[in-house]
């Protein structure tokens, strides 16, 4: 089933043109904080999407986020991009999280509630690398999409949903029956798509950090939220001990990750 489902990321059409505008615009050095909200204020459907992400309470903003313009202040043009690009992508797949036994809407607190996770612990601390983490959190499970639907086309939803039970882990259920893992379809999507490679570093790597090259710090972040953050978009005391163990194995800062977390669970 792997060759089968990199031969469908290579049959994926383009990107939306919306999509190509931001990040021409995201990754130009001499872009502003203006040219952002002008590229996004010419889609009012993407607009809505933004504003209405934005303004969930689990960011800590006390006011409501009334304008593009507001939003971009508030969040930066890194983690915008993060929200702009989520909406964009995922209009992009069919969605039946059926294999995995869970909903449409358990998948999108997932990637959500990773988000959020990751923006309340870095927003204010490192605003530059929330420009990587921002789309990494939203869009690393997007690879899930493609594995549900390549699985039930093969009919082997029921197969697939026992292994996962038996195993109780996701990515050994991925590896046992398709031979890949969400992480790795993920980046081999957004290579498709010529992301830059710094992303698609982060999602490749984040379930072995070590493996990143140059800077693994990305991949470690993201491995430690997406531990916390468990299959149906919930934060449990398990996942959350996990989590807290690689942030000490890493050396990072666990009061932040602790107050990030608070956030979250509140």
């Amino acid at each position: 089933m792997r060759e089968e489902l990199l031969q469908k990321i290579k049959q994926l059409p383009p990107l939306p043109e919306s999509a190509l505008r931001i990040e021409a615009v995201y990754q130009d050095p001499h872009s502003t904080f203006d040219d952002m909200v002008k590229i996004l204020e010419k889609d009012p459907l993407l607009t809505a999407d933004i504003l209405k992400a934005a303004n969930s309470p689990l960011y800590g903003f006390s006011r409501e986020i009334n304008s593009i313009a507001q939003a971009v202040g508030l969040f930066g043009m890194g983690t915008i991009r993060g929200f702009a690009l989520a909406s964009i992508v995922k209009k992009s797949f069919t969605l039946n999280l059926a294999p995995y036994g869970i909903s449409n809407d358990q998948f999108s607190n997932l990637s959500k509630n990773q988000h959020i996770l990751v923006t309340n612990w870095y927003l204010r601390k490192d605003p530059k690398l929330l420009g990587i983490l921002s789309p990494a959190a939203f869009l690393v499970e997007i690879g899930k999409a493609l594995i549900a639907q390549t699985v039930a086309a093969n009919g082997k939803t029921e197969l697939f949903h026992d292994t996962l039970t038996k195993l109780g882990d996701v990515e050994a259920a991925e590896r046992e029956l398709c031979g890949i893992e969400t992480a790795e379809v993920s980046a081999n999507i957004f290579e498709h798509w010529q992301f830059e490679p710094a992303l698609i570093h982060t999602i490749r790597n984040c379930a072995d950090p070590e493996q990143a090259p140059d800077n693994g710090l990305p991949a470690q972040i993201l491995q430690i939220v997406r531990t916390a953050v468990t299959l149906n978009g919930s934060v449990t005391p398990e996942s959350e001990a996990k989590a807290k163990t690689l942030v000490e194995t890493y050396g990072l800062d666990l009061e932040s990750f602790e107050n990030a977390l608070a956030k979250l669970k509140a």
